[in-house]
């Protein structure tokens, strides 16, 4: 196949449109910077999500409906509860506040070029979804199965943002190691991996040519980085906060800071993941 039809499969008309919505969307970090990867995040893939149902939805099968349906879920989700929090919590908005400087200006130019950068990003993470979409949706087994990793992974991430808030009521001054954060430490972002696993699997079968498949992972591969560099700048508040306290020591000790079951217990000084 031409390369120049490798890049027609990669860039139809309407991956621009995605794009647009995206750039729209996530806007709103010129408004407070932190909103870039938080709630304009959030909108961002909700907004991905309602244009492919918009562009797409008469012709594709009921699962892959629902992967879209399942994108504006998880993008209402999260950047409504993100929202939410920083509304109810004087302590979150000082934690957003420290963590990006406090007042400190940030040049026009930059902003725009973290705004590019993320819009970019999230049309590659909802990518495997587009293209079985702009594909012809092939059908096949793996939208389905996409489906249940990705509900699965949004039951998960609400489940440990209720736990978390929970156990921060009882003891604000107290780390949360109850619930499903006995299994890592950080779940919430766990389940951020598990759904963009099942959009990444949803795309099996319907993606084409080493350019969609290559575009597809490297979103993948992205947010993945993003979670670990999350959970970096976590342990790293959480040592500053809790390092003093033995339990949170024995605790940090056993519990692997992202994936269960592997045996990766800290971040804190891995150099190649920038926080």
């Amino acid at each position: 196949m031409a390369f120049s039809e490798l890049l027609a499969q990669a860039f139809p008309s309407s991956i621009w449109v995605i794009l647009g919505i995206c750039a729209l969307l996530s806007a709103i970090g010129f408004y407070k910077f932190v909103y870039f990867l938080s709630v304009g995040y959030g909108f961002a893939v909700c907004g991905a999500g309602a244009a492919m149902l918009l562009l797409f939805g008469g012709s594709m099968q009921p699962a892959s409906l629902l992967l879209c349906v399942l994108l504006m879920v998880y993008g209402i989700r999260l950047g409504g509860f993100l929202l939410w929090r920083e509304i109810k919590s004087a302590s979150y908005r000082k934690t957003l506040k420290d963590a990006t400087g406090g007042d400190k200006p940030m040049p026009v130019f930059v902003k725009a070029a973290i705004w590019v950068c993320v819009a970019i990003m999230y049309v590659l993470q909802v990518s495997p979804i587009f293209y079985r979409a702009a594909n012809g949706d092939p059908g096949g087994p793996m939208p389905v199965v996409g489906a249940v990793v990705m509900a699965l992974a949004l039951v998960l991430e609400s489940t440990a943002d209720k736990q978390k808030s929970a156990a921060k009521q009882r003891n604000p001054r107290r780390f949360c190691d109850s619930g499903l954060y006995k299994l890592v430490r950080c779940p919430n972002y766990l389940g951020e991996v598990l759904f963009w696993t099942g959009v990444l699997l949803s795309g099996v079968g319907a993606l084409t040519g080493p350019l969609q498949w290559g575009i597809a992972l490297l979103g993948y591969l992205l947010i993945v980085y993003v979670m670990f560099s999350g959970a970096k700048r976590l342990e790293l508040r959480q040592n500053k906060n809790y390092g003093s306290d033995p339990e949170y020591q024995a605790y940090v000790a056993r519990t692997p800071i992202l994936l269960p079951f592997v045996p990766l217990y800290h971040l804190d000084k891995v150099k190649w993941i920038v926080v």
